[in-house]
């Protein structure tokens, strides 16, 4: 038993310096990129800066096919299609690819979305519920699945009080010695 505790001390440590330690690569690889970013801009001019641009638009759009390709629509939270292509169309609201690709995958993704509220991922259904919602707010199957879920929680909430009051029923029958 002492080895488990000693161990999880242990598990912590090393959880939290890998944390750190990513944390600080991940800030390393934001300020590197955007040091050369910046002295590639000065150098080229205002047309460098116009074809990065371009240029992060057709990787995101790359990106967002292969996700396409690998049916991850909505899932998993950061390297999905949605994502990807709301990205471009921050960068460039006006990008028909994206917004072709948008209207086009929204059957199979809010399949994807039900398929979650079925499956009990409630948490990541509202996630990729919200996703949805930041292409289109006004769809109609977008209402209903919000309706679905909040079913769903409704029910999940009465099972979780239906055996928290068989547990205290157990409890209070054998008495207090168990």
């Amino acid at each position: 038993m002492s080895s488990t505790v000693s161990s999880a001390p242990n598990r912590r440590v090393l959880v939290v310096a890998s944390l750190i330690a990513a944390i600080v690569a991940a800030g390393g690889l934001v300020w590197w990129l955007h040091g050369s970013k910046a002295s590639t801009s000065a150098a080229t001019g205002s047309q460098a800066s116009d074809s990065k641009d371009d240029n992060g638009v057709s990787i995101l759009l790359d990106l967002a096919q292969t996700a396409v390709k690998e049916k991850r629509l909505v899932a998993p939270a950061g390297s999905n299609a949605y994502e990807f292509y709301l990205s471009v169309l921050q960068l460039d609201p006006q990008n028909k690819t994206a917004q072709d690709e948008l209207h086009e995958s929204f059957p199979a993704a809010s399949a994807d979305v039900e398929r979650a509220i079925n499956d009990n991922s409630l948490d990541e259904a509202q996630r990729e519920l919200s996703l949805l919602r930041e292409f289109d707010s006004t769809n109609y199957i977008l209402s209903l699945l919000g309706g679905k879920l909040d079913a769903q929680r409704q029910i999940q909430i009465r099972q979780d009080e239906a055996r928290a009051a068989v547990i205290q029923a157990q409890q209070s029958a054998g008495g207090p010695a168990q």
